[in-house]
């Protein structure tokens, strides 16, 4: 029997536009029927953020609780993962969602240059992120965008801040983090095996890289990331058509592997996540 492979799908993240792609969804209702149509295409992790009415990255509790309350709605059993992380949002507001208690939130532990910023995460913000996701019973997804945030990971699952079995996502492609290569794919998922044994973990990759860290995600076992917040382009040349395409064309090729999308039920499973309420 084919392997379960949970299919993750970013939605809208902070940067891209309906300018760039008008199928990126930015309102609550494009947002929870986005999702509606990846779930239905074989999406069982939904990774979230939110924006203003001006388009613009937003930390609003209030925002996040609506996509969830119509995620949940029409996407049963849909694991609901929200970001603490997006640029330009102040630090102390990153966690205040997490009062609503979703399933997961990314937690990047460490900071990272990319192409134009720093994407600061420094020590306290992470561990008082984390010790809220713990008081309020949300399982981290623990975002590498460099080697030293795998080693700060660890260090956290040993002074208790993180439960193990952790979750991963190796995050690849980014100008000056982690290179989208497969030998550095390989270097990542070893020392993860060897430092935390037991996680699970996910390959993401941004624009021309997310369909190739696909295949290698699914080759080596792992799960896997697709959506419009990594990359707004289906194809070179053509804009894709909504989530749910890029969603159903990694669910279309676990088959080559051997695997198959994970049901959201086989998925919470897998995560050691509580069923939905």
């Amino acid at each position: 029997m084919a392997d379960p492979v949970i299919l993750t799908v970013a939605i809208t993240g902070s940067q891209p536009t309906k300018q760039q792609n008008p199928a990126v969804p930015i309102s609550t209702a494009e947002q929870v029927e986005s999702t509606q149509a990846a779930f239905e295409a074989g999406a069982a992790l939904v990774h979230i953020h939110v924006r203003d009415d001006s388009g613009k990255s937003s930390s609003d509790p209030d925002r996040f609780a609506r996509v969830q309350e119509g995620i949940r709605k029409h996407c049963p059993g849909i694991i609901v993962q929200f970001s603490t992380g997006g640029r330009g949002r102040e630090a102390s507001e990153r966690g205040s969602a997490l009062q609503h208690r979703p399933d997961m939130a990314s937690l990047a532990t460490g900071s990272v240059n990319f192409a134009t910023m720093i994407y600061e995460n420094p020590p306290a913000l992470v561990e008082g992120l984390a010790k809220s996701m713990l008081d309020h019973e949300v399982k981290p997804e623990i975002e590498v965008f460099d080697l030293a945030m795998l080693y700060n990971a660890k260090d956290m699952v040993d002074r208790g801040l993180l439960k193990a079995p952790v979750h991963v996502q190796f995050v690849m492609g980014i100008p000056n983090a982690l290179p989208a290569r497969e030998r550095t794919l390989d270097f990542l998922v070893e020392e993860l095996g060897s430092l935390l044994p037991g996680a699970t973990w996910t390959a993401a990759a941004i624009g021309r890289h997310q369909l190739t860290a696909n295949h290698w995600a699914l080759a080596r076992g792992g799960h896997a990331r697709t959506g419009l917040e990594d990359n707004v382009y289906f194809e070179k040349g053509r804009l894709a058509a909504s989530n749910a395409e890029l969603v159903a064309r990694v669910a279309e090729i676990s088959a080559q592997y051997d695997r198959r999308p994970a049901t959201p039920a086989e998925a919470r499973r897998l995560l050691g996540l509580r069923p939905q309420a």
